[in-house]
């Protein structure tokens, strides 16, 4: 009787030692599809932003009144610049202070989108208000007016900052 009780226990624990690796498997088998889905969900999210980012800018700045206006240093420029503001039509449009890393990609050619907006047709003022260091480490603040025309469409324009002062080029 002790043998037969002992050959049951022994054919369950065989059993056991089997079962648990395969009930184990098959968990870790859900648990990949969960993970599956999971990633699948989160892309489905990621793509959904951009959608409505897109959206969102077509719906802010219609593109037959959009401006936008990008800022760029040219090579050899003496001047280390910390802040920018813009002005349009008397009321602030922008004011941004640089760091240290937006400054390095625009020194070495970047471009950074300063401000995008809706004008209405017509003639527009703006006045760029820069802020930084001279070669000789002296705090320097310098003013720069433009008069743009806006029709109708999106416009695109470039204020670089030279050794002269600003430029407005076309984009």
């Amino acid at each position: 009787m002790k043998i037969r009780l002992l050959k049951i226990i022994l054919g369950a624990a065989m059993c056991l030692v089997f079962l648990v690796p395969y009930c184990q498997a098959e968990q870790n088998d859900q648990f990949k599809g969960l993970d599956e889905q999971i990633q699948d969900i989160k892309g489905d999210v990621l793509d959904i932003a951009v959608q409505l980012n897109d959206l969102e800018e077509r719906l802010l700045f219609p593109s037959n009144t959009q401006i936008s206006i990008f800022f760029s240093i040219r090579d050899n420029v003496e001047f280390r610049l910390d802040s920018v503001d813009v002005n349009v039509d008397d009321l602030e449009a922008v004011r941004h202070l640089y760091s240290y890393k937006e400054l390095d990609a625009l020194q070495h050619g970047g471009a950074q989108r300063l401000y995008t907006g809706n004008l209405t047709s017509g003639t527009h003022d703006f006045d760029i208000v820069y802020r930084g260091k001279d070669r000789s480490g002296d705090m320097v603040e310098r003013t720069a007016s433009f008069s743009l025309s806006k029709g109708v469409g999106p416009i695109f324009y470039e204020m670089v900052l030279t050794s002269d002062g600003i430029i407005l080029a076309d984009r």
